[in-house]
């Protein structure tokens, strides 16, 4: 009963269980940050992963504009229903050149972590012009106008940069060429040598099978590349993470 007794003070005593619980929270806080302090990296390193090419971060940039990401997830949890439906659960280290990361929380449309080679360009054209034309109870509304706007990337040697200031690795090379990456990876007739170098597993074709570069190409070149990097038949997670 004594220390029920002790226990009641604090109950009574509004300052003095405010400090308490103060107390408690920071201690409870400093075990679970500082542990982070000590390590390198908190992001399993995974083979295949890399930057996005300009192309593809452009049509990121389109994707995070129109507000894909309020009803379609990109993070496939470790459970046997998802799994099952979308593929192997998402790592870290495929968001890690994300900013902002495209988790999400709400499945209006299913995941897209791995929507990457799934369907064929011709089918995400038909999808963004009209969705019922090949989801008949789809509610997601058209977006035939990304076809109709045309693209210069006269700026992304400007994102690129920008892209580098919080972390992502683009070398000079990838800014100095990123204009000419930006229009060679959309024309399966340029020299994409380079490209494909910088960018390994770069899909190069005119996506939307028209002339120029439209923001359907760059939004179809995005998502055609989601899940692709990682090769799953030989990935072994790291057992000490």
């Amino acid at each position: 009963m004594s220390i029920l007794n002790k226990h009641k003070i604090l109950e009574t005593n509004a300052t003095l269980l405010l400090i308490f619980s103060f107390l408690v929270v920071t201690i409870g806080g400093l075990v679970q940050i500082t542990p982070l302090f000590y390590l390198e990296n908190t992001i399993e390193k995974v083979e295949g992963m890399r930057p996005y090419s300009p192309l593809e971060l452009t049509g990121r940039d389109i994707y995070v504009r129109e507000g894909c990401y309020v009803c379609h997830s990109q993070m496939i949890r470790p459970m046997r229903d998802e799994v099952e439906r979308y593929g192997h659960y998402s790592l870290a280290a495929e968001s890690m050149y994300d900013h902002p990361h495209q988790w999400g929380s709400k499945r209006t449309g299913p995941d897209l972590a791995r929507v990457g080679g799934r369907y064929s360009d011709d089918w995400h054209l038909d999808h963004l012009r009209n969705p019922k034309s090949v989801v008949p109870e789809s509610i997601m509304p058209p977006y035939a106008f990304l076809e109709e706007t045309l693209i210069d990337g006269d700026h992304i040697e400007d994102l690129l940069r920008t892209h580098r200031l919080v972390g992502v690795p683009y070398t000079d090379e990838m800014i100095e060429q990123a204009a000419a990456d930006f229009r060679a990876q959309a024309d399966p007739d340029s020299d994409f040598d380079g490209l494909l170098e910088r960018y390994p597993g770069a899909q190069v074709r005119n996506f939307d099978g028209q002339p120029g570069i439209s923001e359907a190409d760059a939004m179809i070149a995005y998502l055609q590349m989601l899940g692709t990097l990682v090769d799953f038949s030989t990935f072994t997670p790291d057992a000490s993470r």
